[in-house]
């Protein structure tokens, strides 16, 4: 039987079919095109694309996200990535796939901790990961770098070597990876130690100073930091303090009767999430027990979604463990690429995450659950802070973001090598500077519809057809 199967397997392309195929697909997507963008002339409003996900979401918390939303270009850019999706659809591509972030903007790259406690650095939100076109996570990315520059004030000529920089450190980095095996590719990872000579390399003393100390801050960012944080002692018992409207503990949330449902809730979801666990974490996850529930308001885009942070304590009340139930719902992408192939939103998130970063959190997981108002709904669990830090781009100067640039690159390049066909890729990126050039241009025109979509935000807030709110 064996080798009937195997006779009637097809022979995988050998290297040079893979590199002839990205060389070929120039033909249909050369690589100066993709810098070309113009709205279409049926471009949805942005603001009804807001609204839209806003109708799935809890509308107390809506008001909260576009208050975010409105304060800035960029912090409307980090809750846009519908819109953008939505405008990368018909815009040139390669015709090559790999795992998209989704979201990759440069405030979702960042510091984390591996399971062995090593300080790295990788993608971290992984909401909107879909398999699509990889061009589209490298574009939302440098518009990312255009649309903080411009905040900071940098020049034009700042800006386009910004860009160039981050893109050609992609290009350059997918190029070294489609010469390497399959496992050197999937073992390979940005340490902190390396962040750290990159500095010192490229920046003067005081800004490695910077560095280093932004290092040490992530270090400091654990469980037990963010439990002194978040938590006191009430009556004898540990429980989450009250922060609202971001932090609200259950017992503040809903009457008794509806508290009770919801607890229980959250605990079939624990008790059934640990089966998406590997068997030696659900050990580790057992020996845990349920000592309070909050709800929690995260990020830009997230705002509105259903978030829950859970404190657990082990061997005692100094014992604690603090997870991150958080709603999934249809990617962003979905529309333009196709639905996953992952019934379950949660899974489908916890999938790309695995494939994208070079080492996930251990207690990384799913589950989907029926609320008190009958609906299913799909959630992802992961540890709520574990030696997380994150670069603030208003405090660089455009060297500073360049060298940030070329390193969130490069990590996106790892990513992908890992999921699509990097051979290809890099011969279809080839050796000149043409897709650098051309992204350099599209993250200039990109900056400047987003600007525009924030002011449509910024008028329909003015004009009350939304409500926005601080927080």
């Amino acid at each position: 039987m064996s080798a009937t199967i195997t006779g009637a397997r097809r022979a995988p392309l050998t290297a040079r079919e893979r590199a002839a195929k990205g060389k070929a697909a120039r033909a249909a997507a050369p690589r100066a095109s993709h810098g070309e963008f113009e709205p279409a002339s049926d471009r949805p409003d942005p603001v009804a694309l807001l609204e839209q996900q806003s109708a799935e979401r809890l509308p107390e918390l809506v008001p909260i996200r576009y208050g975010r939303m409105t304060e800035s270009p960029f912090r409307f850019y980090r809750g846009a990535a519908a819109i953008m999706a939505a405008d990368l659809a018909p815009t040139a591509r390669s015709g090559i796939r790999a795992q998209l972030c989704g979201d990759a903007h440069l405030l979702n790259f960042r510091l984390l901790a591996s399971p062995e406690r090593r300080l790295m650095f990788d993608i971290n939100d992984f909401d909107e990961t879909l398999r699509g076109p990889w061009e589209w996570d490298v574009k939302r990315l440098a518009a990312s770098m255009v649309i903080a520059s411009r905040e900071n004030g940098f020049t034009d000529k700042e800006r386009t070597a910004i860009v160039r920089a981050t893109v050609r450190s992609y290009r350059e980095q997918m190029r070294r990876f489609a010469t390497m095996g399959n496992l050197d590719v999937w073992y390979s990872r940005v340490e902190a130690d390396s962040l750290r000579d990159l500095a010192t390399d490229h920046l003067d003393a005081r800004r490695g100073k910077l560095v280093s100390r932004v290092l040490e801050k992530a270090r400091a960012h654990d469980t037990l930091q963010a439990f002194d944080k978040l938590t006191r002692v009430v009556d004898g018992k540990r429980r989450i303090a009250a922060a609202p409207p971001l932090i609200v503990p259950i017992g503040d949330l809903l009457p008794e009767l509806e508290r009770d449902r919801v607890e229980q809730e959250i605990e079939t979801l624990i008790e059934r999430y640990r089966r998406s666990l590997q068997e030696d974490r659900r050990l580790l996850l057992d020996q845990f027990h349920l000592a309070d529930v909050a709800r929690k308001v995260v990020g830009v885009g997230s705002v509105g979604t259903r978030c829950w942070i859970v404190l657990m304590l082990g061997r005692d009340d100094q014992d604690p463990l603090l997870l991150q139930l958080k709603e999934a719902d249809t990617s962003v992408l979905a529309a333009h690429v196709g639905e996953s192939e992952y019934a379950n939103q949660g899974q489908r998130v916890v999938t790309g995450q695995r494939l994208m970063q070079a080492a996930s959190d251990i207690l990384l997981g799913w589950e989907r659950v029926e609320g008190i108002d009958g609906r299913q709904r799909d959630f992802y669990v992961r540890q709520l802070r574990d030696w997380k830090g994150i670069v603030e781009p208003q405090t660089m100067v455009p060297d500073g973001l360049g060298v940030f640039g070329e390193v969130c690159g490069a990590t996106l390049a790892r990513a992908h090598a890992r999921s699509g066909d990097r051979i290809a890729i890099a011969a279809y990126l080839g050796s000149s500077d043409a897709f650098d050039r051309a992204l350099a241009v599209f993250a200039e025109s990109y900056a400047d519809q987003n600007e525009r979509d924030h002011q449509a935000l910024v008028e329909a807030v003015r004009t009350s057809r939304v409500s926005a709110r601080a927080a």
